[in-house]
């Protein structure tokens, strides 16, 4: 496994350790699901995208980040009930939900900000991003 592929799964890792410290909030039948999603996006998305400026995703990292978040997501928004059959909720639906902004989106648009960072920067100043 390469290094970038191992340190997206370690990075998934925690962001399973971080839902799983924050179970009990998402699984709360008196919290809304606006709220859910902004604990999903304050508490747990910040874990798994720590870095991820300077990442190189394969399409493989790409899937397995979607995988983690839609695996969360489900969780959040719960199943569906339709005509007394309960079911889970598929992947368009998921993306339907959260309009397209997934976590693979929201990593490649840090990148492009931080690029744009980088190239703002100062020319005498010693480039040490690493």
């Amino acid at each position: 496994m390469q290094i970038m592929n191992m340190e997206i799964a370690e990075r998934i890792a925690k962001g399973n350790k971080a839902y799983y410290a924050n179970a009990k909030l998402i699984k709360s039948k008196f919290l809304k699901k606006n709220t859910k999603m902004e604990i999903y996006k304050a508490l747990i998305r910040p874990v798994v995208t720590y870095s991820s400026e300077t990442w190189t995703l394969t399409a493989k990292d790409e899937n397995n980040l979607r995988i983690f978040e839609r695996q969360i997501l489900r969780k959040v928004f719960g199943p569906v009930n339709i005509d007394d059959i309960w079911r889970i909720r598929n992947n368009m639906e998921i993306d339907k939900l959260i309009e397209g902004a997934d976590m693979v989106r929201s990593i490649k648009a840090q990148r492009i900000k931080w690029l744009g960072h980088i190239q703002r920067m100062d020319q005498a100043r010693p480039r040490q991003w690493w």
